[in-house]
């Protein structure tokens, strides 16, 4: 194993998840909802690397029903599936257990001998790229589901300290990712005013309300738009396309205002294309299915390096003749013509919101004179430069966040971010106390299989009637013979 993920001190061990249960991996039970019922967490309750316990729904079973399922403590609870590669796995810690609550068949759960790993230590290290790595890497996908089971989770390899250098690493790790935390929210906080001034600059420019100017009109997307062309589904590789083959792109290439080409899967080589299906520098992208802040976002593409075409959750929209493309996407990102097609979205509000064609083709827009839309879209954009240089340079600093943060956790569990302590006992001493200690154990009695009878006795018994009860009345008769 340390070959293959790198050598620690002398003082660490790899083991395996399995090496550090104190009990087998048991995966959640599926419950239909039911007002009044049992409690048990959905999905969304796994967050940040914690679990939020007021995320459940009330379930059609009993507490007695739900007992096995009941979490505790110091359990930690993970993702069986997800759509996302790189959620699929993710776990949380469970803290108070105010009232029982159980958790359902999305989730497996984790119970770690504490004695040899502090559930503080595993919930940093499940999150760490060394963990993710191999989750990541044995994830298997149906459907567009990434899912992982037990004999993939039992397997990960986990560097295991002493628990008294676990502690340390804890506590400097906390200390250290804390204030990460706080950067980043700062820049978060930065990109929200931003995205709020820019829009209060659109919603200017465009007369998204109000009376309008003389030789404005306000009409349907559809009195603008000369035809609505629609991608396909493809089955793609997760990974991007290399050069000279084709890729798809995602919904996430059309959800931040501008086109990144690089939000894309592979089109397997062989899989037919139709070029009707291409994106062309100059196209109008929308996003007919997101989420609800960001379904119908349009995005225009200026130019592109790669082979991609449209998927079916994406819509290329083709403006009618005297319709000005950089105008057309201007008013498309204006905050209140994007809270029409928001209202407009089917779905929950927790989960993927779709669009479809008629309702986006319903929406109501401002048009100004064919003359003044190119003006206007110019104004908007050089009103629009700073504060998007503003807003790069803000996702630049959480991209520097991010790597830092890997790097951080990479010398953690390599055994370089604390100094380690000669005194401290080995962790190898206490995985062979727990061999031990498993090895004194009973193994458990299996059942005894039953003796196959002859064919000729099967049968026999099977031809040979059921007694039939005597009725309560009956009276019982002597015969002479």
């Amino acid at each position: 194993m340390s070959d293959e993920l790198g050598e620690l001190p002398g003082s660490w061990s790899w083991v395996t998840l399995a090496d550090v249960l104190s009990e087998p991996l048991v995966n959640g039970r599926s419950v239909k909802t039911m007002d009044g019922g049992f409690p048990v967490l959905r999905l969304t309750a796994i967050s940040g690397g914690n679990i939020d316990l007021g995320e459940s729904k009330e379930g059609a079973w009993t507490a007695e029903q739900a007992s096995p399922f009941f979490v505790r403590r110091g359990d930690f609870l993970l993702s069986r599936g997800n759509g996302s590669r790189g959620l699929v796995g993710r776990g949380g810690l469970v803290g108070d257990v105010g009232h029982p609550v159980a958790f359902p068949d999305t989730m497996i759960r984790v119970r770690l001998t504490q004695d040899v790993i502090l559930p503080s230590y595993f919930r940093l290290l499940w999150d760490s790229p060394l963990v993710r790595m191999q989750v990541e890497a044995k994830a298997r996908t149906t459907a567009g589901i990434y899912k992982v089971n037990q004999a993939i989770l039992e397997a990960v390899a986990l560097p295991l300290p002493p628990v008294a250098e676990q502690r340390r690493i804890v506590e400097t790790l906390e200390e250290q990712l804390s204030r990460l935390d706080a950067a980043e929210r700062a820049v978060a906080r930065v990109l929200r005013r931003q995205v709020l001034l820019a829009g209060i600059v659109r919603d200017h420019i465009v007369r998204a309300e109000g009376e309008l100017p003389e030789g404005w009109a306000r009409r349907s997307l559809r009195d603008v738009v000369r035809r609505v062309e629609a991608g396909k589904s493809f089955r793609c590789d997760p990974q991007p396309a290399a050069d000279g083959e084709w890729g798809v792109i995602k919904v996430s290439a059309m959800t931040w205002g501008e086109f990144r080409q690089e939000e894309q899967k592979a089109v397997p080589i062989g899989r037919p294309i139709d070029a009707r299906h291409e994106i062309s520098a100059g196209d109008i992208l929308v996003s007919r299915a997101n989420t609800p802040e960001y379904v119908g976002a349009p995005v225009l593409v200026r130019k592109t390096r790669s082979r991609l075409l449209l998927s079916d959750k994406s819509l290329r929209l083709v403006p009618a003749t005297g319709v000005s493309r950089d105008w057309l996407i201007t008013v498309l990102s204006a905050p209140l013509v994007r809270r029409q097609i928001s209202a407009k979205a089917t779905g929950s509000k927790d989960s993927m919101r779709n669009i479809s064609q008629k309702d986006l083709l319903s929406v109501k827009i401002p048009v100004p004179p064919v003359k003044t839309q190119p003006l206007l879209a110019e104004h908007a954009d050089e009103a629009l430069s700073g504060i998007g240089g503003m807003a790069r340079e803000a996702e630049r600093a959480l991209a520097r966040a991010a790597k830092l943060r890997t790097a951080i956790l990479r010398r953690a569990f390599a055994g370089q971010l604390v100094e380690q302590d000669p005194d401290d006992v080995p962790a190898f001493h206490l995985l062979d106390r727990i061999k031990a200690e498993r090895s004194a154990q009973p193994r458990p009695k299996r059942a005894r299989k039953a003796t196959a009878k002859p064919p000729a006795q099967r049968v026999a018994d099977a031809a040979a009637p059921e007694p039939t009860a005597a009725p309560a009345l009956a009276v019982q008769q002597e015969f002479e013979l």
